[in-house]
């Protein structure tokens, strides 16, 4: 028999790769570890080759600590990158790793999530491979809610290339492609995922370990697609990108934690309900507790989430940071095989060679 685990529910199946009697269950059985994991069991033999002092450092320091606590057996964890500096990140994981194309990350990650739901699927981009040749495809793996966890680096600019401004660069940004300044209006992944209806978004930081592994715990308990932004410093063509949100004696003023069901606040800020409707950060010592809007990351309605995002626009003058939203809706896999099982129960099931010399055939040339 072995251990599997189903986003926390654990239990026995005769045989972890025959998942046939369950397809339609709307359970993605995903055998464990047998014996304690530690982070020495998720590192690679490949040395790791990024600047020095690289943000990307930290985040695979963090990944690699965290992933011990799935307690699932690392030939069933699987990290699929595009391109770009963060997409070396399946080399330096003992997983399993596909080092895909440009922005088609989320595109073969969908494939092999609905096709294998005995795995965990990890998708690891940043902010030009997901947000410009990628785009379409991030969109349409959020609306569609495959089961995916999708940690989507954004430092602002194109590192890999050597500098140039990216999709979250903002207006005015100098660069090697943009010498007078960028004219191009930043996309702001948490909106843009949001507006896609995902079911899960969150951001998080690379310099706060403890808080970046909060946001991964609660990604991976969520059943579907989870998107998290993870700012990331690139030290080469982009220092200080972030230093308001890492700086002592400012980073607890900006900073905005959201919890499901606490107060968003700052050290010195507070967010309450604006008089237009929208929302508002005001002097947290200035507003009665009772005004004070409590988050609530389950609410269907993405409205206030997307408000939420828009306070860090169009500087750093308070960033809220945690788990925007989370909310439960069924994931693309258990739906795709329920409508097998329903068309198997009803037609029998397919036979290829009848379909290729079937009547719908097309004759070339």
């Amino acid at each position: 028999m072995s251990e599997t685990t189903t986003n926390g529910h654990v239990g026995d199946v005769g045989d972890a790769g025959d998942l046939g009697g369950l397809r339609g269950s709307g359970l993605t059985l995903i055998p464990r570890a047998t014996g304690k994991q530690t982070l020495k069991d998720f590192k690679s033999d490949q040395e790791v080759r990024w600047c020095p002092g690289c943000g990307d450092y930290a985040i695979l320091a963090a990944v690699q600590s965290f992933l011990p606590e799935l307690g699932l057996r690392r030939e069933n964890i699987v990290f699929v990158s595009g391109i770009g500096c963060s997409s070396r990140f399946p080399y330096y994981l003992n997983t399993y790793g596909f080092h895909s194309i440009h922005g088609r990350a989320p595109a073969i990650a969908t494939g092999l999530a609905a096709s294998r739901p005995d795995l965990s699927v990890w998708v690891i981009t940043g902010d030009g491979d997901a947000l410009s040749i990628g785009g379409n495809h991030l969109i349409h793996a959020l609306r569609r809610n495959v089961n995916l966890n999708i940690l989507l680096f954004n430092n602002r600019i194109y590192g890999l290339t050597k500098g140039q401004y990216s999709p979250t660069s903002e207006i005015g940004k100098i660069t090697k492609s943009t010498p007078m300044g960028s004219l191009d209006k930043p996309f702001n992944p948490i909106s843009l995922a949001l507006g896609a209806e995902a079911s899960f978004v969150g951001r998080t930081i690379d310099s706060d370990r403890k808080h970046l592994q909060s946001v991964l715990r609660d990604a991976t308990a969520h059943r579907g697609a989870s998107l998290v932004e993870i700012y990331q410093n690139c030290n080469i063509f982009n220092d200080g990108a972030f230093d308001q949100l890492k700086d002592p004696g400012l980073r607890d003023d900006i900073t905005l934690r959201l919890e499901h069901g606490q107060p968003i606040v700052s050290a010195t800020k507070a967010v309450r309900r604006a008089s237009n409707g929208g929302i508002e950060v005001v002097d947290r010592a200035s507003v009665p507790e009772g005004e004070i809007l409590v988050h609530d990351a389950h609410n269907p309605d993405p409205s206030v989430a997307f408000a939420l995002s828009r306070l860090d626009e169009p500087a750093f003058e308070h960033v809220p940071i945690g788990v925007f939203r989370s909310v439960e809706r069924p994931a693309y896999d258990t739906l795709m095989e329920r409508q097998v099982d329903d068309a198997v129960a009803d037609r029998g099931p397919g036979v290829l060679s009848e379909l290729l010399r079937g009547g719908d055939t097309w004759r070339v040339g």
